[in-house]
């Protein structure tokens, strides 16, 4: 059973942002280091820095020849069964790195020419440049060393829901202040076959983001083509139009093509090849997999947008209504703004407690409004506040949300609310938000919910994202924010208006 079945959550693959796994089984996707570095939020801030710390002791070990502490460090991945990620059949039983298989992986990194010269610098690199490391292993080693994480979402992710948890063994855990791994207790939910570990759906991938046999196609292949056109070799055919080509598979036959090679090639080239797809790869090729994809993936049904919009409008306007608000509005827009939107916390603090937020989610987004968004005005945090209200809302529910924005964190959000006796007015004080430059805050009432459902039920299986994850009514609201609408509408008239520098 799928963990929102277990639990009898009355929610989709698309209305919760962890993996809705089937907790009795391996489900075949996995925690992809590079996917949490392609992000710019919270999540990335947190793990990211574990990642680090934990590899650069790896790599500091094996520079001064310290290769038992390489052992020792190796030696706490073991098996995370509990995310149950991977391939294993039957029941979950992972494919990590345990007992003398450890030692061996810890000596094929401490031996391998990409750390004796230096090309090894983060975890994901192991994937790309060090035989016998692949995407199991990557995803068991990442699970590990960010598993006091994985903890805490586990723990955020069970309060909301009420999933019953009780206090288990937590498994090591990297400490990034004192370098060592730990061991203690946590709270967690338990299924039959053990522990429950919960995963955001927005770090997992079918294949690895870092793919040795891409960096070699793209990036070394080229180079080396070129080495053979210059010289004019015997690879190089002469074809009928005149033009000079190189086969690629002669290419691969004299330089090979495996990760000992592609060490090779790299080096020949300065490095600079392997810097040039660190910097590129994944950006936009890789995004978060789709609710889609997930739910297929894990067997589960796809989301009804029209019935998650139902279950908004269910609830009655007013305070006792609030909470079912906020759990509502949180279900349907974690559906509707996914992938774009993830890694979502409920009542997130800050200014160290002294300010909460309803709802906050990371901007993920590598096509659509909110990549442009991101790209132009800096909005890698998005927050959401829910007002129930019987009310129009008016100048201190802005004041709210202009107290959410910081450099940090962006100056953009969104207010959800359920109706309007004069919404021109309210729009006009968020323009007069913008023009003050306090930030760009976006109201949308039970009418704009439902104009999201119908788009997204329209686009559900749309393959392009730029298409799908448009949002153009949140693109129409930002424009009259920022003037935009006014700005095309005085050119049409034969307004001056600004203009492009040319």
């Amino acid at each position: 059973m799928r963990v929102t079945e277990l639990y009898g959550l009355d929610n989709s693959q698309a209305a919760v942002d962890f993996v809705n796994v089937d907790s009795a089984t391996d489900n075949p996707v996995f925690i992809d280091p590079r996917a949490i570095r392609l992000q710019h939020g919270i999540l990335e801030t947190e793990c990211v820095g574990f990642l680090v710390s934990f590899f650069g002791e790896v790599l500091d070990a094996i520079h001064e020849g310290r290769i038992n502490r390489v052992r020792e460090l190796m030696g706490f991945l073991g098996e995370p069964n509990e995310t149950h990620l991977g391939y294993s059949r039957g029941r979950s039983r992972g494919r990590g790195l345990t007992g003398v298989r450890s030692g061996e992986i810890a000596d094929a990194i401490s031996g391998s020419r990409a750390a004796a010269t230096g090309l090894l610098e983060d975890l994901e690199d192991t994937s790309l440049l060090v035989p016998g490391i692949g995407k199991d292993l990557i995803s068991d080693m990442t699970t590990q060393i960010i598993r006091s994480q994985l903890l805490e979402y586990t723990k955020r992710m069970c309060d909301w829901y009420e999933i019953p948890v009780q206090a288990q063994y937590s498994g090591p855990y990297w400490n990034k202040d004192t370098l060592t791994w730990e061991e203690s207790y946590a709270l967690l939910p338990r299924t039959r076959e053990g522990k429950l570990l919960l995963v955001p759906k927005s770090i997992v991938r079918h294949e690895p983001i870092y793919d040795s046999a891409g960096y070699f196609r793209d990036y070394l292949a080229p180079l080396l083509e070129g080495v053979e056109l210059q010289a004019n070799t015997q690879l190089v055919k002469l074809l009928k139009d005149g033009r000079r080509k190189v086969n690629r598979k002669d290419l691969v036959k004299k330089y090979g093509d495996d990760k000992v090679a592609i060490v090779g090639h790299t080096l020949r080239f300065d490095k600079a090849p392997l810097e040039l797809y660190r910097a590129k790869v994944g950006e936009v090729s890789a995004p978060p997999l789709d609710n889609e994809d997930l739910a297929q993936t894990t067997g589960a049904e796809q989301i009804d947008f029209m019935a998650a919009y139902e279950e908004v409008m269910a609830v009655n306007p007013g305070k006792a209504g609030a909470t079912s608000y906020h759990r509502a509005v949180e279900k349907f827009l974690t559906a509707i703004f996914y992938p774009a939107l993830g890694n979502m916390r409920i009542e997130a603090t800050i200014h160290d407690g002294r300010k909460r937020i309803d709802v906050l989610y990371d901007n993920l987004a590598s096509a659509g409004f909110f990549y442009w968004l991101n790209q132009a005005y800096r909005c890698p945090i998005v927050p959401v506040e829910c007002k129930n209200y019987t009310r129009d809302l008016a100048n201190p529910e802005l004041d709210q949300m202009i107290g959410r924005f910081s450099d940090q964190r962006g100056r953009f959000g969104i207010i959800v609310c359920r109706s309007f006796e004069d919404k021109d007015q309210f729009l006009a004080r968020c323009k007069d938000t913008s023009n003050d430059r306090n930030g760009y805050i976006v109201a949308l009432d039970d009418n704009d919910l439902r104009h999201l459902a119908e788009q997204a039920r329209y686009l559900q299986y749309e393959s392009r994202r730029d298409v799908r994850f448009a949002f153009p009514l949140l693109r129409q609201r930002f424009n009259m924010l920022i003037g935009a609408d006014d700005l095309r509408k005085s050119r049409r008239h034969g307004g001056a208006g600004p203009r492009r520098r040319r």
